[in-house]
């Protein structure tokens, strides 16, 4: 099994995590695309899912497996659905990498037309509120309250993550995309004003969460590994670039709103300004940031599978995986040059 040294790794987690019984079961959960996530079945048939980083090189400043669990192991302690924080390993030695271990949580990862299948119809709509009533309560925790207050700095977000991801495209980019300079530039010339400090989620979106498609409730938010404290329509604009309105051709591949039944992104928007009480004005700015920072991310998921930091993924498309940040440049290009 690639990436989970069975031995060592069983070893602790039969020291470590209360009632986990040996030996386990490590099966890898498609789709991952970062960190890699195994669901570990113990002696008894319990579940657990297991995080740690790619395998190979990675970025300093990504894949910190100690952080994204305090992160975790904080938000759980507030309504905001996440999985069951259990425990986290720094050392090395276990398993070549830092890891942590959750509890797991039935749901289903509405990530594509075909996902959204199993989700009724009548149900889409109820969906969608309550993903947007979850980003406005995790939004509503008190940072200092939850131990979060030294996560980050709380002021000049959006110059902050300006200046991290055009370091992070200089480090990991496989070839030169003039409209990932161009947005960054414009973007940059008109800086919004950041509405507050909240835990931003980074990557919050319907591929980033467990639905329970009986009820159509978010059963827990995944994948914290962009999470930091920061202005809050930076989660809300980054949701716009994974939802399709009919008025809108444009949409990616791991985004259930295409099938249809689902409201309007700017209906969305409006919950959430109703829910907080924030100016969502300015939304078109974030939309445009968010295309702009996924096309970074992707191009790095892009430089990784070409390295071979993900292990052996069968089915892997990489001349998909090559095209993928240029749309999303493009799509922010043309974004950003509709703000007046």
């Amino acid at each position: 099994m690639q990436g989970i040294d069975v031995d060592k790794v069983s070893a602790w987690l039969v020291e470590n995590i209360g009632g986990a019984r040996a030996p386990f079961v490590f099966d890898l959960i498609a789709g991952g695309r970062s960190n890699l996530t195994f669901r570990v079945t113990d002696a008894n048939g319990t579940h657990y899912v297991l995080r740690r980083p790619p395998l190979g090189h990675v970025l300093a400043t990504a894949h910190d497996m100690a952080r994204e669990y305090k992160i975790i192991a904080a938000v759980g302690r507030t309504n905001v659905p996440v999985p069951p924080a259990l425990g986290v390993c720094t050392d090395d030695s276990v398993n070549g990498a830092p890891f942590y271990v959750m509890g797991f949580v039935n749901g289903v990862v509405l990530d594509s037309a075909d996902k959204a299948a199993l989700l009724d119809p009548s149900l889409r709509e109820t969906a969608s509120h309550h993903l947007i009533d979850v980003m406005a309560d995790l939004h509503a925790v008190d940072v200092d309250a939850v131990g979060l207050g030294d996560l980050a700095r709380r002021d000049g977000y959006i110059e902050r993550q300006l200046k991290r991801w055009k370091s992070q495209w200089e480090n990991s980019k496989t070839r030169e995309l003039a409209a990932i300079d161009e947005v960054a530039r414009r973007l940059s010339e008109r800086v919004p004003v950041q509405q507050g400090t909240v835990i931003a989620h980074g990557d919050y979106r319907f591929g980033n969460c467990l639905t329970d498609v009986k009820t159509g409730r978010i059963a827990a938010v995944l994948d914290w590994e962009l999470c930091t404290l920061g202005d809050p329509l930076a989660d809300l604009g980054y949701l716009g670039v994974y939802w399709a309105d009919p008025s809108n051709p444009q949409f990616r591949a791991n985004d259930p709103t295409p099938a249809g039944g689902f409201p309007t992104y700017r209906s969305l928007v409006d919950r959430y300004a109703a829910r907080t009480g924030r100016d969502v004005s300015g939304i078109d700015y974030y939309v445009a940031f968010s295309c702009w920072r996924l096309a970074v991310i992707s191009e790095g998921v892009y430089a990784r599978y070409l390295h071979g930091a993900m292990g052996k993924q069968e089915g892997v498309d990489l001349a998909a995986l090559k095209l993928g940040p240029e749309g999303l440049a493009e799509r922010a290009l043309e974004s950003v040059r509709r703000l007046s």
